[in-house]
């Protein structure tokens, strides 16, 4: 009975230390808990964890939520996302659509939202965003208006992008966010890992090329809300950035811009790369200026045949797995020996696989006639 009563007691206190390790203030909620945000806008918003029926507001909103495999939380769409475009400059929706068209709207394009669709379908949160520094940015306005018409928490952000270390914090800020809220905290951590990961495998590939041996370079028919011809550019193209390439526009900021024809002819670039979004002008866009434009015409790259079809990567806002794949096409024309080891189609396809789920390189390309991570004739 002695040896009963000891081992009882013995047993007493172990209880009592496992109780004290896994108290509410050590031990990290396993089910549905509270969690308060701040967002984007410095907004404070308080939700119930993991979300299972969420709404993704504004454009590249959905895209988002493929990336963070967050598709299936999804209630409800915009109106962009119930037909398919064309050409579909979006891989995502390539994968995807089938699942996306049969969801409910809520609103038009670009986070023109409906309130009282929205509150007919009745998510849990609603996330909210927009292409940073356009007109179709989401604001910390329409975000409270929208929380306050609906009484659902909205969780706004700008949409973020890798061309500078400011926008980069604010899309992989965004990307945690979601994480926490519908319970893929690890899957946010795996892109942002990725994406770090595919630029330092470009830097150890190019970091060491002398200034003077950067190869000088343009892109023209950067799509930006529809198809450009050859004065849109990016200064801050960020596959020329990462392989260390000289882009001839890189002193007019960070933003999207359009160009002077004539300041296109004056830097007479080495190598030309044409986003093949402007397929989808008259005349082929860039394509079609620089066959029948003299001046155009005149350029060392044409008459060199250095001219080169990149993938549209901004099509209802950025598509980073086109941005990261461009890049290793861009690296292999410009470097061909620091990319030997590269296939520019099947690293395209690791990468698309990684982010929206499969390999859709072909299917892609075929939108733009396939002449993607090809020599255009000219």
């Amino acid at each position: 009975m002695v040896f009963v009563g000891l081992l009882l007691i013995a047993l007493l206190v172990a209880a009592g230390c496992v109780g004290d390790a896994t108290t509410p203030d050590t031990k990290a909620p396993s089910g549905p808990h509270e969690v308060t945000i701040t967002d984007g806008f410095g907004r404070t918003v308080t939700l119930t964890v993991p979300a299972t029926e969420v709404l993704a507001s504004g454009s590249g909103a959905v895209r988002y939520m493929v990336y963070m495999q967050g598709q299936d939380t999804l209630v409800g769409v915009d109106s962009r996302e119930k037909s398919p475009l064309v050409p579909e400059g979006r891989p995502y929706a390539l994968v995807h659509f089938n699942q996306l068209k049969d969801l409910p709207v809520f609103g038009e394009n670009r986070g023109k939202d409906d309130p009282e669709k929205v509150i007919a379908i009745n998510p849990q949160v609603i996330f909210k965003t927009g292409a940073t520094g356009q007109g179709s940015a989401t604001d910390v306005g329409a975000v409270s208006t929208l929380q306050e018409k609906t009484g659902i928490p909205v969780i706004g952000y700008p949409y973020g992008s890798l061309r500078t270390d400011a926008e980069k914090d604010e899309m992989y800020t965004y990307l945690r966010t979601i994480g926490l809220v519908i319970g893929k905290e690890g899957r946010a951590e795996e892109v942002i890992a990725y994406i770090e990961e595919t630029m330092a495998d470009l830097e150890r590939r190019t970091h060491d090329i002398p200034v003077a041996e950067q190869k000088r370079v343009y892109i023209g028919g950067v799509s930006m809300s529809g198809s450009h011809g050859i004065i849109s550019t990016e200064p801050a193209y960020p596959p020329f950035l990462w392989v260390h390439a000289n882009n001839v526009a890189s002193g007019l900021g960070t933003a999207h811009m359009d160009v002077a024809k004539e300041a296109i002819v004056d830097w007479d670039a080495e190598y030309l790369f044409v986003d093949l979004g402007t397929l989808g002008m008259e005349n082929d866009g860039a394509v079609g200026q620089l066959k029948t434009d003299p001046a155009l015409k005149g350029l060392s790259a044409v008459k060199e045949g250095k001219v080169y079809g990149v993938l549209p990567y901004n099509t209802y806002n950025i598509n980073y797995e086109v941005v990261l794949a461009n890049a290793y096409y861009v690296g292999k024309v410009l470097y061909p020996d620091r990319f030997a080891d590269v296939n520019p189609v099947k690293k395209a396809d690791e990468i698309f696989t990684f982010f929206v789920g499969k390999p859709v390189f072909e299917e892609y390309n075929a939108e733009y006639r396939g002449l993607g991570f090809t020599q255009i004739p000219i």
